[in-house]
């Protein structure tokens, strides 16, 4: 089975390298690394370079945008599973054998994460702190509990997923609805990555929601209209 470990970046140079170094040491000779880069002007680009390794397969994006940056690393995925992963977080030494293990019978699944904020890995908190259900498409559109940096999916639910729609919130809400919907998902209920949390940190997951009621429910309304589109019209067409 290959893997594709789908990661974006931008202006990320200061962790790139701790992660980087925590994945690829996990991956075979026939997986794959694909970073798609959305114009950083740091040091990014000249890091991953640097590696020379051919499991790595850069991209260039001009979105300026996280979500479609996403899009343009999971568009060139070759794999059986694929890996979502962040430029700053990182991966602990079992999480792609862990994944994988349960990938075996679960379209998508996603664990805890040990959370830390900037440089301070020795001082952690669990992004979960209950081990309650979180699973479920319903109980996802209500209150979405996937950890995009930790999501782990088939190749099916990424060809069901994409392209994205445009006015979709996040990435990996999407992805997850997705896999409630046309497949089997598993929560993993023990930290597989060190989940990093800084000043200049992309991904808003572990913040309280500034979002008013009206904003919520349109978003939730959104991704609805979504995978009716995308799952149970197509299902009622027979393709």
């Amino acid at each position: 089975m290959k893997i594709s470990v789908c990661m974006a970046t931008y202006n990320g140079e200061k962790f790139l390298k701790q992660q980087l170094d925590s994945i690829l040491k996990q991956l075979g000779e026939q997986d794959e690394l694909i970073i798609s880069d959305d114009g950083s002007s740091d040091r990014t680009v000249e890091i991953i370079r640097s590696y020379d390794d051919p499991r790595i397969r850069f991209f260039e994006s001009t979105h300026k945008n996280l979500i479609f940056n996403f899009e343009n690393a999971l568009e060139q995925a070759i794999g059986d599973f694929i890996f979502l992963c962040d430029q700053d977080d990182i991966w602990f030494d079992h999480k792609v054998a862990t994944c994988v293990a349960h990938l075996k019978n679960d379209g998508l699944v996603f664990s805890n994460a040990a959370m830390f904020q900037g440089e301070d890995i020795h001082d952690t908190e669990l992004f979960f702190k209950d081990s309650k259900k979180k699973t479920g498409a319903i109980s996802n559109l209500i209150k979405v509990k996937f950890l995009g940096a930790t999501l782990a999916f088939r190749n099916t639910v990424l060809k069901r997923a994409l392209p994205f729609p445009k006015n979709i919130p996040m990435h990996d809400v999407w992805i997850g609805l997705i896999a409630e919907t046309t497949a089997t998902t598993f929560y993993i209920d023990e930290p597989l990555i060190y989940y990093r949390r800084h000043e200049n940190t992309a991904s808003t997951a572990g913040n309280k929601s500034k979002n008013s009621l009206y904003t919520m429910l349109k978003i939730r309304w959104v991704l609805l209209v979504n995978l009716c589109r995308r799952v149970w019209l197509k299902r009622l067409w027979g393709n």
